[in-house]
């Protein structure tokens, strides 16, 4: 198995556990790595406290739910394209995650989260 293809596997993964099975303190402690550093500006900084806020945000928000439409990897990082639902029926986030895999383990994470509108001008829809 290729490197990219390992990294996939190893944030899908984490996202499987942090937001569909509900368990972000499990997710970090399984997938994320030693010197981890969080971009997301509501996020703490290290992993512990990012975990500590995943975890917070998932228990506010009980049946949320994350799709993840396409996921691209090159190197050392991973891309995700995802639907957020913070509520069933709700139109969600479009949200693109940036990871960066080492040796295994998620080190550095970084996103855009955008509120899906009731309609695009284009007509296309954003996931």
């Amino acid at each position: 198995m290729t490197q990219p293809k390992q990294n996939k596997e190893v944030v899908l993964a984490f996202l499987r556990l942090a937001f569909t099975e509900k368990r972000p303190a499990d997710a970090f402690a399984e997938y994320v790595g030693d010197g981890y550093v969080q971009h997301n500006p509501h996020a703490p900084a290290g992993a512990a406290a990012s975990a500590r806020y995943l975890a917070g945000f998932v228990a506010r928000f009980p049946e949320l739910s994350l799709d993840v439409h396409r996921v691209i990897a090159e190197d050392d990082l991973v891309c995700t394209h995802s639907l957020l639902r913070l509520t069933p029926g709700s139109r969600g986030s479009a949200i693109a995650d940036v990871l960066r895999v080492r040796d295994g383990r998620i080190v550095e994470h970084w996103d855009v989260v955008q509120e899906i509108p009731e309609s695009t001008v284009s007509g296309n829809p954003m996931i």
